[in-house]
């Protein structure tokens, strides 16, 4: 299951109507895979381990935007917590809680 979730957070993701920017958008994965590669970033798996460490469920998204990874969990309550880890340090900068 976590490779699938690896493998689903890592694809590049499409252009979506709502964005509210004309910036070009990048492959997500490369980019993530060439800062862990150059020692920039904290590699997912272990960001992925943290989170299911603290609210334990399935993980269902996950994304990469400015330089944060943001990771969704659906917790076995039926709540959602969403974790926002600096991808350089590793730090859990925000943790948000939705019903």
């Amino acid at each position: 299951m976590l490779i699938a979730a690896l493998a689903a957070a890592l694809a590049p993701s499409p252009a979506r109507a709502d964005d509210d920017d004309d910036r070009p958008r990048r492959d997500d994965s490369a980019y993530a895979r060439e800062g862990v590669r150059r020692g920039e970033f904290v590699r997912l798996e272990t960001l992925l381990a943290d989170a299911e460490r603290r609210y334990p469920g399935r993980v269902v998204e996950v994304d990469l935007d400015d330089d944060e990874y943001e990771i969704e969990i659906l917790m076995h309550d039926g709540r959602i917590a969403e974790l926002t880890y600096d991808a350089r340090s590793g730090r859990l900068r925000k943790v948000e809680i939705d019903d």
